[in-house]
């Protein structure tokens, strides 16, 4: 098998995929989390195909699935996806999404998985396949469900797991370079194109840039210094070489209008009911009986107010959805006054109350001030609602979500 473009990649693992589930075929999957947000859904591109381009994963043609943790009408719900996706030629139909693993299941001694930005693997595909983890690459806190003796098994901290992921690719990625003369020379000599693009830096630079889109939103096009690490640094460093090597993306990029483009696409929500905009980056864990969710939005309260939808009854009808005790809105914004995050809580049962009350003793560390009152208040189906300006501009879902959860009695 002749290395790829990451687009072809992706249609021939999806195609892989098809036939391994018709046949039973062992398989080997990458997955993000499941609010595949940018970070998580490349994560699991990066390291699909480099993996797969090595020169033994390609003579034995093994191949690493990349699973968006979604399903793929949800694709339509990031713009920023679609954006990003432009720089490598991909369009997101072209990506493999929860939709793609089959109405049956492969079983789990058929599969094994690598797990890139999350080290726990949650809901229906955690029950299955939780036992046949064999790897992870994660920034956030080690859940210690993933075995020591793991590979990879880094976990670590970083603004972006992309970092992480393309810093532990490095040598492997570098080694694809001296491959590729032969390949295209080989290619040449019986008159087959190697692929869409004639060069490897043309395909080393679309993947480079899914890379580093994820990384500088995460890190605030790497202005962010409380999540800024030395991991992120020598990442962008070496994606911003292989762009720049490339004669086709190189002469262009510009690094921070690279970051507004994408980062533009995010911020703009405005085309998506509330339901869409509580879902779209949303996560999910069970503790004990109760139920926790957290949405993480990039608009304000204020703004979800001033919808012509009802925020009260849209977190309601979300939460009933979804079965929550406690349900939580992370928002993360930026106005004329600068960065602001926002946390609003609200319980619906007397479980999640108390879990919510421990939590509100327990969350100083946040610097959690009153907010202007929201619309959403306590009633016969809400047992605790409470809404803040939260003044710890650095603690993100990563922290809060874990102190939510300890919580939870």
């Amino acid at each position: 098998m002749s290395r790829m473009s990451v687009r072809t990649f992706l249609v021939t693992a999806k195609r892989s995929l098809q036939k391994a589930i018709k046949e039973q075929a062992h398989t080997s999957f990458v997955i993000g989390n499941e609010s595949a947000d940018l970070d998580s859904i490349t994560c699991a591109i990066v390291y699909g195909y480099v993996q797969s381009s090595k020169a033994e994963s390609r003579r034995y043609g093994k191949l690493w699935i990349p699973v968006a943790n979604i399903p793929a009408c949800d694709l339509a719900l990031r713009p920023e996806l679609t954006a990003l996706l432009k720089h490598a030629d991909v369009k997101p139909s072209e990506l493999i999404t929860l939709d793609d693993l089959g109405s049956e299941p492969l079983p789990k001694d058929k599969t094994d998985w690598t797990l890139v930005d999350h080290n726990a693997l949650q809901g229906k595909l955690g029950e299955l396949y939780r036992p046949v983890v064999k790897g992870v690459i994660d920034h956030h806190e080690d859940e210690k469900t993933v075995p020591e003796k793991a590979e990879p098994r880094v976990i670590t901290k970083s603004a972006s797991c992309n970092s992480l992921v393309v810093n532990y690719l490095r040598d492997a990625w570098q080694d694809l370079g001296s491959m590729v003369s032969s390949t295209i020379g080989a290619a040449q000599e019986d008159g087959r194109l190697v692929d869409d693009f004639p060069y490897a830096s043309t395909w080393d630079a679309q993947v480079a840039k899914l890379a580093l889109g994820a990384i500088l939103i995460d890190s605030i096009n790497m202005k962010a210094e409380h999540k800024v690490t030395d991991h992120d640094k020598k990442a962008v460093r070496f994606l911003e070489a292989k762009i720049n090597i490339s004669h086709k993306y190189g002469k262009d990029y510009d690094r921070d209008r690279f970051f507004n483009e994408i980062n533009t696409a995010k911020a703009n929500i405005d085309e998506l009911s509330l339901r869409d905009i509580l879902r779209k980056d949303y996560k999910q864990w069970q503790e004990g009986d109760l139920t926790l969710g957290i949405s993480s939005v990039v608009q304000s309260i204020q703004y979800l107010e001033s919808r012509d939808e009802d925020l009260s009854e849209s977190i309601k009808a979300w939460a009933k959805e979804r079965k929550l005790s406690i349900f939580a809105v992370m928002t993360a914004y930026n106005d004329d006054s600068g960065f602001h995050r926002q946390l609003h809580l609200t319980t619906f049962d007397a479980g999640g109350r108390k879990a919510a009350e421990k939590f509100v003793s327990n969350a100083g560390k946040l610097d959690l001030k009153d907010a202007k009152c929201s619309s959403t208040s306590e009633g016969s189906d809400i047992t605790f609602h409470h809404f803040w300006d939260q003044h710890n501009l650095e603690a993100s879902r990563k922290q809060v979500g874990p102190l939510l959860r300890e919580n939870i009695i």
